[in-house]
């Protein structure tokens, strides 16, 4: 069976023929130059700035959003992050599937009093010059790393391990933070160090064991004299107080006897000028003061013959009541 719908006939594909061959030159060097001048346009995303070069000259350097430039190889463009803080890990390096790897040809490194010692530390840095960041050195991060590892290596080489472990971490940051700044502005690399944060400090692996020992017998050294502080703290303002208090109870009472001693010399002058005035007048009033205060301090009953009435003397008021008490 004769499947061709065309019958015998074959079926030819026929293109149209240009009168002008010239015609569709033309028109594809149109579509071509077009083509050229539309591959100069270019977007710098949010974080970036671009450097525009013509013919390798630096001529304009844009922001964010749609830009335009005269194509390759009139004009050029290059990028560079430029708000982000760029990170750079030295003596370890932080795997995609969450683990951890240690360098130890950038972290291992000699102290001051000749110990080893393995420090990791990360390097963050922005870039403030972008033109100089993408052409005055050709490896900006390997010549931050460079320099920061040399810098620490120098840093360290100061100190003894001791302070290296304890409280000299901050220091060394701040110490490896200005000397890399200053190198890195030497170079001219148009990058500012935002900071230099140590992680792992810690002795090799042989002797790290001990090393802690010793880091914890010094963490109770210091807690005891924290401790020893804080109890000199509490009691010595308590003692200062109550010894405060006693002075002034002493001096209270010194006033006090000082006047009661100036009031009983006033009342004795008193007495004897009465005295050398009535001699027997004066005996009889001291003889009953003195009988009164005798008497306010213990009780004394005084009866007549008849054992009914109470001799009407001083202080002897309140004795009634005990004559009643009686009666009953």
């Amino acid at each position: 069976m004769d499947n061709n719908p065309w019958g015998d006939e074959k079926f030819e594909l026929k293109l149209p023929k240009f009168k002008y061959k010239g015609t569709i030159l033309t028109v594809i060097g149109l579509l071509l130059i077009v083509v050229w001048f539309l591959s100069g346009v270019f977007i710098v995303k949010p974080n970036e700035q671009a450097v525009v070069k013509r013919f390798g000259k630096i001529i304009k350097i844009v922001g964010p959003g749609p830009h335009y430039h005269l194509p390759y190889p009139i004009e050029t463009v290059d990028k560079a992050e430029v708000t982000k803080v760029h990170r750079i890990e030295i003596g370890f390096r932080n795997l995609r599937n969450g683990g951890y790897k240690t360098v130890k040809e950038e972290s291992l490194m000699l102290t001051g009093d000749e110990n080893i010692v393995n420090i990791d530390f990360i390097v963050q840095y922005k870039i403030y010059d972008i033109s100089k960041y993408l052409y005055n050195v050709i490896d900006v991060p390997k010549t931050i790393k460079d320099a920061a590892e040399a810098t620490i290596r120098e840093v360290a080489g100061k100190e003894n391990i001791d302070e290296i472990l304890t409280t000299g971490k901050n220091r060394i940051q701040i110490e490896t933070q200005k000397i890399l700044q200053r190198i890195l502005d030497d170079y001219q690399t148009g990058v500012k160090i935002v900071a230099v944060q140590l992680q792992d400090v810690e002795p090799p692996d042989p002797v790290i064991k001990y090393f802690k020992d010793v880091a914890s017998a010094r963490e109770d050294k210091n807690r005891f004299i924290n401790e020893a502080e804080a109890y000199a703290n509490e009691i010595i303002p308590k003692a200062r107080a109550k010894a405060a208090s006693m002075i002034l109870e002493a001096e209270a009472y010194q006033k006090e006897r000082i006047e009661k001693a100036k009031g009983d010399a006033y009342r004795f002058l008193e007495t004897l000028k009465s005295y050398k005035t009535a001699p027997e007048i004066t005996k009889k009033r001291l003889y009953f003061d003195t009988l009164e205060k005798i008497l306010q301090r213990s009780e004394k009953y005084i009866f007549d013959a008849d054992f009914k009435n109470l001799t009407p003397l001083i202080g002897l008021e309140r004795l009634k009541t005990g004559e009643n008490n009686e009666k009953r």
